[in-house]
């Protein structure tokens, strides 16, 4: 695929004046996703993210609801996500289809990053951490009923894969791990019952939490948030599980898995004792935690993790997923160690 020359034209259609002197790839390499810092001839500098993964109108969807997140939140919210490029008054998306390549190209201002977190967090920093997410959620509370709508939720995507399942269940693997997805599936749409799902609040949430995904100040503050891979409208607890690992006696790894067992360390504990004090918890969404766990290795390692990530993480996680994620859930996940640490029954 030629990244360059779709960028290109991407950048055409929305100044064609502004000429570009050089494209660089700055991707993570983790992702099917590419990440180009592009200069111009003036020396202005934007980022592009090509994607090709999921739906351009999901893309589309989710990045006009992050324009009015970005644009409603206040102080000291109001500069923290990454701002996409506006025409006529929209955020700007290119949809290229040509030749059986579908894909899509939205730029961004470049980043203002400030300090990275290290990649093994002390304990005054998990304390701030959770603090931070506290607020920002609570910020985020208070304008939800202003974003626009979201058509996703987590049922459609469990009915997705359910479908996949149904209808090609082969490039899952063998008859009997279809089966084994279609367990998983149907204990999490049926576990969802036993919950007042009714009373958690849909927010919008990032879910890819990683160190590499946001920057703080010199008193630990949240200072910018970029990489909307995941973004969707949800609920606040799918956050939590990737701010576990953040928070983990292991803390950020180059080479990664997916274990449930960071929901149950110290550290996590910790963070929501911190968070819980600012934006209190309820009892129900500390036990749902296992559920959203369960939801994250069903939609987005194998519904779409041979789409998302890249052939070599891929194929990792996947098998990880069936010889150890999956089976984990109802096993190894302690709400009551949670529970007693939140004070809640």
């Amino acid at each position: 695929m030629d990244y360059s020359a779709i960028i290109k034209k991407a950048w055409e259609g929305y100044d064609a004046s502004k000429i570009i002197k050089n494209i660089e790839d700055i991707s993570a390499m983790v992702s099917t996703n590419q990440v180009f810092r592009i200069t111009f001839d003036d020396d202005d500098i934007v980022i592009a993210k090509f994607s090709y993964f999921g739906k351009y109108e999901y893309f589309k969807e989710d990045h006009r609801i992050i324009h009015s997140l970005s644009n409603n939140l206040l102080y000291p919210f109001e500069n923290l996500l990454t701002k996409s490029l506006l025409k006529n008054n929209r955020v700007y998306i290119y949809h290229h289809k040509q030749g059986g390549i579908d894909a899509w190209v939205v730029f961004y201002n470049p980043t203002r990053i400030l300090d990275r977190m290290p990649r093994k967090l002390d304990e005054h920093h998990i304390v701030k951490l959770g603090q931070q997410i506290g607020k920002f959620h609570k910020a985020c509370s208070r304008i939800k009923n202003v974003l626009p709508k979201s058509s996703k939720t987590l049922r459609t995507d469990i009915y997705a894969l359910l479908h996949q399942l149904d209808t090609d269940e082969k490039k899952f693997g063998t008859a009997m791990q279809a089966d084994f997805l279609k367990f998983h599936c149907e204990a999490f749409l049926r576990n969802r019952s036993k919950y007042n799902m009714k009373t958690f609040e849909i927010l919008p949430v990032f879910i890819d939490w990683n160190i590499g995904n946001f920057s703080v100040d010199a008193n630990l503050n949240l200072y910018s948030r970029w990489d909307y891979d995941w973004f969707r409208m949800s609920y606040r607890i799918l956050d939590f599980y990737f701010l576990s690992r953040v928070v983990s006696a292991a803390g950020d790894k180059t080479v990664f898995s997916y274990l449930i067992d960071t929901m149950n360390e110290e550290g996590f504990i910790l963070f929501l004792k911190e968070y819980h004090k600012i934006n209190p918890l309820t009892a129900n969404e500390i036990r749902f935690l296992k559920e959203m766990y369960r939801f994250f290795i069903l939609n987005y390692v194998i519904k779409d993790g041979k789409y998302f990530f890249n052939a070599q993480y891929a194929k990792k996680l996947q098998a990880e997923a069936f010889d150890i994620y999956l089976p984990s859930v109802d096993r190894d996940f302690n709400a009551d160690m949670l529970l007693e640490a939140l004070e809640l029954n």
